[in-house]
């Protein structure tokens, strides 16, 4: 302590001039303000950047999501159309009052029900009686119900499929109901509707799959009504809240079972839509806690329905924390150099000034310096970076308050130790061992090292640690001074990281997996309706003691058998890269086995077939039945486009001709035509406009074209409608 003086109070040596520190000041205050500016850009971009990759993982979830939505409404589309058409059921519309005519349709649909793998298949007349049903031998049987009420089934008594999710009747248990009608085609009235067949879907599994999903998902119907939902407490609640005759007419149809009052979802929608990101923002309430999430919404306007797709926005909020928190550092780290660099300054000026009086110097310098370790020390205390020096024997010496957080111990157990310290992993005390010997050496890792800590309270702290020689003010070596920074956050981000990448890599797979099973689903169709048709026609015809027709049958579905059979090895051939099983085909041959098997479809569509193709045409090289299903296929879209063409207009024609040395093969029909803006589309894989299509029909139709070294293409045709053309190479002679 200085001794006490009346002398007037010293100087520390020259002071700058007021405007000089002024200046210096001001600059200070700017590079501060820079700093914070930088940092608060660097913290938006990180926010902006976790914001995106959120947005981006939704999209890929949502596609999966709708992809199976998709596949679970339409793979059983077809079944109440199949089921129609069996002698069995009409039969039973036909005699309602017959027992034993409604027990055989019993077992028929009973039969398709268990090998098509759907919850239920029934018949019901024009009255809504149900007449036959897949669980008649059950208590909960379908049989003798009437569900005039539904909403399925007025549409299909009025003529067209009828598709509606709800709880179920009889059961109780909600299911996705699908319903077609079943028309007259030999009547005095052709087209009549007799009555109605059913599928029940259910897509429990659906749900079960929702429920390991992290972040909500929920599927909704139009009035806003939740059917589906990962989080079990807003099932059955509302988007909004419903208007008296909504709440009614759900009442009336039974849609949701005996439930009369729909709660509205506990959201809070903070923005509608997120800055520069699809979707909106909202907060709710999931588990006793409050939970921010950002939410996208996929209409499926086909189905109905509005798919709904979150992610947990505090992710984007840690980004910007964790920005801050290493800016801040970073900042503190450069304000400390700033300020030793200006303290440097003032020694060499106060150096400068010898001529002072020596006492004066002394006592000047001995308070600039008192002020100079205070600060100092007040600087690396606030610092987050641990600090840690030991001297030559390996003894620590000093350490910050960082350091101890980092550890768990206070400075006072941590002076003095020797190692092995009471910090270091009993697991990696090899390692530690390891890089305490090079250091002793004098050859520490010059970039740095990890390493892992055990707390006091014996949690893990992985660390990166930065080791340098200590200098004293003589130059000598007098210990080494060591940088502990906490990167175990850092860690945890990259495994989160690296768990998103292999969540995404199974989302490509699954997609993968997705349109290759869709592709092979669409060979097999039409052969595999033929073949259960004729198949049924055969067991009745057995039953009716007619021979020759039981033969017949047979004969096609053995033909059918064999059809898929060559379907599913060319489909493998494909995957190959390699066409086998080419053969001289004749056109007329190709067109009349593709228009065979369309001849239910165009029954029941009411439409018919215009053929122009030459018996003299040369034949064309390639494989029967691939070529046969592009035919097909083409036939089958024609049929289709003309659902709104007045009947006597619905024709499909084909002709064939040569042309400069190729063969040319049209199929025109007369409906809408395509809108140019479609155009470029029709060939890419999953774009339909059909509801519940795949949109793989015509991707795989020039696949197979392409194969065989020819061109598939499509024009507008005069006065409405499409014209396709296929071109291919004719056999040598």
């Amino acid at each position: 302590m200085p001794p006490l003086s009346t002398d007037p109070p010293a100087t520390s040596g020259p002071q700058p001039p007021p405007r000089r520190r002024f200046r210096t000041a001001a600059a200070w205050a700017a590079a501060m303000a820079f700093a914070l500016l930088l940092i608060g850009l660097a913290a938006q971009w990180a926010a902006t950047r976790e914001a995106n990759f959120q947005a981006d993982s939704i999209r890929r979830a949502m596609e999966v999501h709708v992809l199976g939505l998709r596949d679970s409404a339409g793979k059983y589309s077809y079944l109440p159309f199949t089921a129609g058409v069996h002698p069995a059921v009409r039969a039973a519309l036909a005699h309602p009052g017959d027992a034993a005519v409604k027990q055989r349709a019993n077992l028929y649909i009973e039969e398709v029900n268990r090998q098509a793998g759907s919850d239920a298949l029934y018949v019901s007349d024009l009255q809504g009686l149900t007449l036959a049903a897949s669980n008649w031998a059950t208590l909960q049987s379908f049989v003798g119900e009437s569900y005039a009420n539904r909403p399925y089934f007025i549409d299909a008594r009025a003529g067209r499929g009828g598709m509606f999710y709800g709880v179920g009747q009889t059961t109780g248990e909600p299911g996705l109901f699908i319903s077609a009608p079943i028309r007259d085609d030999e009547g005095a009235v052709r087209g009549a509707v007799l009555g109605v067949v059913t599928v029940k879907v259910s897509l429990r599994q659906l749900q079960e799959a929702w429920t390991f999903s992290r972040d909500p998902i929920l599927l909704a119907d139009a009035r806003g009504v939740v059917f589906l939902s990962s989080v079990p407490e807003w099932l059955y609640a509302t988007r909004r809240p419903l208007a008296p005759a909504e709440l009614e007419r759900v009442r009336h149809d039974q849609q949701y079972g005996a439930r009369a009052d729909f709660r509205t979802l506990p959201w809070k929608v903070e923005r509608e839509q997120a800055q520069g990101l699809p979707g909106y923002l909202l907060r709710t309430s999931l588990g006793g806690q409050q939970r921010r999430f950002l939410a996208v919404d996929e209409p499926l306007p086909d189905l109905g329905w509005t798919l709904t797709v979150m992610a947990d926005h505090a992710e984007v909020t840690r980004a910007r924390e964790r920005t801050w928190m290493l800016g801040l550092l970073l900042a503190g780290v450069l304000l400390l150099g700033g300020l030793y660099w200006q303290l440097r300054e003032r020694r060499f000026a106060e150096q400068r000034d010898a001529r002072r009086d020596l006492e004066l110097r002394v006592r000047e310098r001995t308070h600039a310096l008192d002020e100079a370790h205070a600060f100092r020390k007040a600087m690396e205390d606030s610092l987050l970076v641990g600090m840690r020096a030991r001297d030559r024997q390996g003894r620590i010496t000093y350490v910050n308050p960082a350091f101890c957080d980092m550890t768990g111990y206070g400075a006072g157990e941590l002076l003095g130790k020797l190692p092995p310290y009471p910090y270091w992993h009993p697991d990696d005390v090899p390692r530690h061992w390891h890089h305490y010997d090079a250091m002793m050496s004098g050859q520490p890792a010059r970039s740095g090292f990890e390493s892992r800590l055990r707390h006091r309270d014996g949690r893990e702290v992985i660390t990166m640690v930065y080791t340098a020689p200590l200098i004293d003010a003589d130059g000598a070596h007098s210990g080494w001074m060591s940088s502990v920074v906490d990167i175990t956050e850092q860690k945890r981000a990259e495994l989160r990281q690296r768990q998103n990448d292999e969540q995404l890599q199974h989302a490509q797979r699954l997609a993968s997996l997705g349109e290759m099973a869709s592709t092979l689903a669409h060979e097999l169709n039409q052969p595999l309706m033929a073949l259960s048709n004729y198949a049924s026609a055969a067991k009745a015809f057995a039953e009716q003691g007619n021979r020759q027709l039981l033969v017949d049958s047979l004969d096609e579905t053995m033909a059918q058998a064999q059809r898929s059979a060559e379907i599913v090895r060319r489909i493998r051939g494909f995957v190959r890269q390699r066409t086998v099983g080419t053969e001289d085909c004749a056109v007329s041959a190709l067109v009349t086995n593709a228009l065979a098997l369309l001849q239910g479809e165009m029954r029941q569509r009411q439409a018919r077939a215009e053929v122009r193709v030459p018996a003299a045409l040369p034949p064309v090289r390639g494989d029967r039945v691939l070529l046969e299903q592009v035919l097909l296929n083409l036939v089958s879209n024609s049929l289709q486009a003309m659902q709104a063409t007045p009947v006597e207009q619905r024709v499909v024609e084909i002709e064939a001709e040569l042309l400069a040395g190729r063969m040319q093969i049209r199929v025109a029909d007369r409906g809408p035509g395509i809108d140019d803006a479609l155009a470029e589309q029709v060939f890419a894989p999953f774009f339909t406009t059909k509801a519940g299509g795949l949109g793989l029909g015509l991707n795989i139709c020039r696949t197979i074209v392409e194969a065989h070294r020819g061109r598939l293409g499509f024009a507008s045709r005069a006065g409405g409608g499409t014209v396709f053309t296929l071109e291919l190479e004719i056999s040598p002679p």
